[in-house]
């Protein structure tokens, strides 16, 4: 049914993702699909890299460390923008296409009262995107 799963990454809080990462490693393995761990990152140093060469050998060894441990075929794939926060949705959405992903699993937090006036990320993700959705809360 699946053949590529793109999982939306944050290296900064992986902890927050556990369900989101288990379940895509679940559908993954039941589907025989390689799944494709994806991040958004800025060109200036931050708090996970100091540049983008070093958060792209983060997330490949994350990615290698994920396939290991649930014995599936995994990658990367890095996405640098000026502005991760405002170009996140866009990347992802672009990214889907990019990466001919069937699937996207990904994390969200609980809706509150911002989510009235401005989606989440999976809300707008699943709004527009051409692959199927999986939001998995992350309480």
């Amino acid at each position: 049914m699946f053949k590529r799963i793109m999982t939306p990454v944050d290296l900064g809080h992986v902890g927050k993702l556990e369900k989101a990462l288990a379940a895509a490693a679940a559908l993954a393995k039941s589907e025989g699909a390689a799944i494709t761990y994806v991040s958004v990152t800025s060109p200036q140093p931050g708090a996970v890299a100091h540049s983008p060469e070093e958060f792209k050998a983060k997330l490949e060894a994350f990615a290698s460390e994920q396939g290991s441990a649930h014995g599936i075929p995994t990658d990367a794939h890095v996405i640098v923008s000026h502005d991760p926060s405002v170009d996140v949705d866009d990347a992802l959405l672009k990214a889907v296409t990019d990466l001919d992903a069937d699937l996207v699993v990904m994390a969200s937090h609980a809706p509150g009262f911002a989510d009235y006036f401005w989606p989440s990320n999976g809300g707008k993700v699943a709004a527009h995107s051409k692959a199927s959705v999986f939001v998995v809360r992350d309480n």
